[in-house]
């Protein structure tokens, strides 16, 4: 297998748009393409795209030669639409990974994208239940709000998790996104009041502990290792990518509170990545709400188990901290329009990397990241290790 780079990104800017599917698609190419000026279209032999349900969000399925044609691409080796709900995007560049590692795909573009306002709200948050075992879990009410509130109660129960350390996690994340002007709330601010005081949403869960239905878009450029130089002088090396599944129906659920999927796909990926927890400088993890962060901190290997409302509250995952977490703002601050989320956690990595973000977020001389998408109901988790050097 030979090493693979992602050496450009781009972002459409993510919030509720009155944009089209396709008007994403066009935005986030356009920022890709202008980011790199010695990339040509015809220079592209893949397109990879993530996409969770464009079919009832957007009314358009056979989405990946839509989006070639709105790109100016026509792809020779590889096209395709991923689909694994909120990790999708992440999916889509470990598929593009793989088809480059193994010598099918020279240069592949992996876009993300996700068009999720409709007019009718009702709409929207019906076919997220999609995503469940909708004869089940789905319509006795387990989709996402009152699922992670379980989570938190549990988590309450048996650490002593408070709100104030759930809060901690969204005010950093909000004070991250005001540094990032393609966060859906990069011009909001959310003092610790403003969020203890936020309308609840499913008890103990306010709305500022959650994320947003979001419309957006992003992509991201991979190449062999021989072209990786051609597009950049900073690469951002794919060191190993992880994944793991071990439930669906939420009465399979091992526990509410020790994510064993994400426990296992860790571990996998630090033994493939030859590294450890600690050397992990940046983390683009999966905050669809303040308590998915605190979990994420525990089975990642940031701090023990049930310690990580104090990790939050300590200011751990933040500059200066032990790990600088969601940097760009998380699911919390840009928003998570499905397909996209993965994509742009990439894009935040290269950019990190090359120092191509406000002092206000940079983690200066970082040289180890990884990603992490969970998808359903934390019962499948993908992660992915990326180094600047080869």
């Amino acid at each position: 297998m030979r090493k693979v780079a992602l050496v450009a990104g781009g972002m459409a800017t993510w919030g509720i748009r009155p944009a089209t599917w396709s008007d994403l698609v066009q935005e986030a190419g356009t920022a890709l393409f202008s980011s790199v000026p010695n990339l040509e279209a015809k220079d592209v032999d893949s397109l990879f795209v993530g996409a969770a349900q464009p079919e009832r969000l957007a009314f358009q399925s056979h989405v990946a030669p839509m989006a070639a044609e709105l790109l100016g691409i026509r792809p020779t080796r590889f096209i395709r639409r991923v689909e694994l709900a909120c990790a999708s995007g992440q999916s889509a560049i470990h598929d593009a990974y793989a088809a480059i590692a193994a010598g099918l795909s020279d240069v592949a573009v992996v876009l993300g994208v996700e068009k999720m306002n409709l007019p009718s709200m009702a709409e929207a948050t019906t076919s997220m239940a999609n995503v469940l075992d909708r004869a089940w879990d789905g319509v006795h009410g387990g989709t996402a709000p009152p699922f992670f509130a379980m989570v938190a109660q549990r988590h309450m129960q048996e650490y002593g998790t408070t709100p104030e350390q759930m809060a901690a996690v969204s005010m950093k994340n909000h004070r991250f996104a005001n540094t990032n002007p393609t966060a859906q709330f990069y011009s909001k601010t959310f003092t610790l009041e403003k969020l203890l005081g936020s309308p609840f949403v499913s008890p103990p869960l306010r709305l500022g502990d959650c994320s947003s239905m979001t419309d957006g878009s992003a992509a991201v450029l991979l190449v062999g290792e021989e072209l990786a130089r051609k597009y950049t002088d900073t690469p951002a090396w794919i060191a190993a990518t992880s994944q793991y599944s071990d439930f669906h129906n939420l009465a399979n659920m091992p526990s509410l509170t020790h994510w064993v999927g994400l426990e296992k796909a860790a571990q996998d990926l630090y033994r493939r990545g030859r590294t450890s927890p600690s050397n992990v400088q940046v983390a683009e993890v999966h905050d669809c709400f303040t308590i998915s962060e605190i979990i994420e901190y525990e089975e990642l290997g940031f701090c023990a188990k049930g310690k990580g409302g104090a990790f939050a509250a300590d200011g751990q995952g933040d500059l200066g901290g032990k790990v600088v977490v969601n940097p760009r703002g998380g699911l919390l601050g840009c928003g998570h329009p499905l397909g996209a989320t993965g994509v742009g956690q990439a894009v935040e990595v290269l950019h990190q990397f090359q120092s191509k973000v406000p002092e206000k977020r940079l983690v200066s001389g970082a040289r180890e990241a990884l990603t992490h998408n969970l998808s359903g109901s934390a019962n499948a988790h993908t992660l992915t290790l990326y180094r600047r050097e080869n």
